[in-house]
């Protein structure tokens, strides 16, 4: 099943109040940016001229989890603008393929080679991989295959193409035209040895190939050529059309969202400043910048910011290898203006807050359903179809406490708690019991440490093993979980319960948390929870056990 599709009709009546969702508040953005021109102008009116949203990729490395998230993120406004007005759009996956290589990548083959072209664009730069043409070409068709795999609705983008065949001619000459007004916004924000040499155009060395960072002699907006002085004192009219020049970054930035019309496009929080000099840089050139979404940043497991260099980070590959593609959507969505660990441990988490809200999502219609994130990471439709009875973390307790290397394991243990449960009429539980399973074994079992009980704790404990023995095996969940709170009850205050089961976690199973306790029992079976119980009072009390 495809995840992350953009609905093909609005779902949303005009006189429904607006769902209390990030995405719908964008929309409106967008909905006050359409309205607005569509008065300004004689254009086509909002309904005929789709709204065309922007992301924006360097090929300078291969796709990671930053792009899933703007992509995720740009297509979640879209859906909601869509389901909001009615609307058409657009989704513009740009790749800045036409940017110098400014140094090689650390996880690439052929490192000396790719040496060799320092400061060519990326389309001129060899497939050090032997696949395509050229590099650039290799990452944007990893890109491309990155976002098919997830089934969004995008159109692809090359800044080599648009450069080479016309599509920005008319915005580089207007650059052209108001080429001092540029670099005269540009130049506070740099240091005097830059000032001095700074010009928004980038000329392809004729002879060499390179993008030039050159001082720009004479700027012809008639002609639509610029003159300059190579490191050799060589001088040259080249022309700013055709390919034969690219512009620096934000200046490159605003000729974009000029030259195309973009309306929405989001952007990372180390990015605010150039954000704020691109859009002055498009007003210069004579339209307003598209509105947007500064999001936060992601941090590793220590609380520092992520870096591609350090690989300090999580891939798409390692958060697939032990989630589900509608975890990490899960992940994604919620609170993306605020900092975010994006470490192995966040992955329960997010997998079991997925599955808590395709419950809610059960009961829930309209506008409420519509504030669902299950909702926008199915791509509007109403029910999705993947969904487990069993959370995430109640099967990497059960992987656990019963040393589980195999699928079939827990399998068993899932047939006891509910017969009709099988992979082959659940296949989505049995993803989630592999998922569970490779997580247990690569990130759980290796850090397992069990601690020996307190006094207090040994009490309830063995209070806690004698009344699960007197229940029949076929005791609902529920029931177990009160018998849990009983126990607890009985040596803990109201206020210290939490402690009662972080005793149970950390005594029993060597985690600091867990599911439900009266759940995992069931699962994992009455007998069998006794038997966990009486073992672990029975380890010696001096040190904790190592798993």
């Amino acid at each position: 099943m495809q995840k992350f599709k953009t609905p093909i009709a609005p779902s949303l009546s005009s006189d429904a109040p607006l769902p209390k969702a990030w995405p719908f508040e964008e929309a409106r953005k967008i909905t006050a940016r359409m309205d607005a021109r569509a008065q300004d102008t004689s254009d086509q009116t909002p309904e005929q001229t789709p709204a065309l949203l922007e992301t924006g990729y360097g090929p300078s490395g291969l796709p990671h989890i930053g792009t899933f998230g703007e992509v995720a993120r740009t297509t979640w406004v879209r859906q909601a603008y869509e389901a909001l007005t009615g609307r058409p759009t657009r989704l513009l996956a740009f790749s800045d393929d036409m940017d110098a290589l400014r140094k090689v990548p650390t996880n690439v083959p052929h490192q000396e080679l790719l040496a060799k072209y320092i400061g060519l664009p990326l389309t001129r730069v060899p497939d050090p991989f032997g696949e395509y043409e050229s590099f650039a070409a290799h990452n944007n068709a990893r890109l491309r295959q990155f976002l098919d795999s997830f089934g969004f609705e995008y159109e692809f983008a090359s800044a080599t193409q648009y450069y080479t065949n016309g599509t920005f001619d008319a915005a580089l000459r207007r650059m052209l035209e108001v080429h001092d007004e540029v670099v005269a916004t540009i130049i506070p924000t740099l240091g005097p040895e830059r000032r001095a040499t700074y010009s928004p155009v980038l000329p392809i060395h004729p002879e060499t190939g390179q993008v030039m960072q050159v001082p720009i002699i004479k700027v012809d907006p008639d002609a639509g050529t610029v003159v300059w002085k190579d490191e050799s004192g060589k001088t040259f009219e080249t022309s700013v059309l055709g390919g034969h020049a690219k512009m620096q970054w934000k200046a490159d930035w605003a000729m974009r969202w000029y030259a195309l019309g973009v309306d929405y496009e989001m952007s990372g929080k180390d990015l605010i400043d150039s954000v704020k000099l691109s859009s002055k840089i498009c007003r210069i050139l004579g339209k307003e910048p598209p509105a947007g979404l500064t999001y936060e940043l992601f941090l590793d497991a220590q609380g520092q910011k992520i870096s591609k260099s350090k690989g300090n980070g999580l891939s798409v590959e390692e958060w697939l290898r032990y989630g589900t593609p509608e975890s990490l959507g899960q992940y994604m969505f919620q609170q993306p203006t605020r900092a975010k660990r994006l470490f192995f441990d966040v992955i329960p988490r997010a997998t079991d807050d997925y599955l808590t809200l395709v419950q809610k999502a059960e009961t829930q219609e309209g506008p409420e359903l519509m504030a669902n994130p299950v909702w926008f990471i199915h791509g509007g439709t109403l029910r999705p179809e993947d969904t487990s009875p069993v959370s995430y973390t109640a099967l990497l307790n059960l992987a656990n406490v019963a040393n589980a290397d195999k699928p079939e394991t827990l399998w068993k243990f899932l047939r006891r708690y509910d017969p009709t449960l099988s992979p082959e009429t659940h296949p989505y539980v049995d993803r989630l019991v592999r998922c569970a399973l490779t997580y247990f074994q690569e990130q759980v079992y290796p850090n397992k440490t069990y601690r020996a009980p307190t006094d207090t704790e040994r009490k309830g404990l063995v209070d806690l093993a004698d009344e699960l023995a007197k229940l029949a095996p076929e005791t609902s969940p529920g029931d177990v979980q009160d018998v849990v709170f009983e126990v607890g009850k009985r040596y803990f205050e109201k206020s210290e319960l939490r402690s009662w089961f972080g005793c149970l976690y950390e005594v029993l199973l060597g985690q600091t948390e867990g599911p439900r306790f009266g759940i995992f029992a069931s699962l994992f079976g009455l007998p069998e929870t006794v038997g966990l119980i009486r073992e672990a009072l029975a380890r010696p009390v001096e040190e904790p056990v190592q798993g």
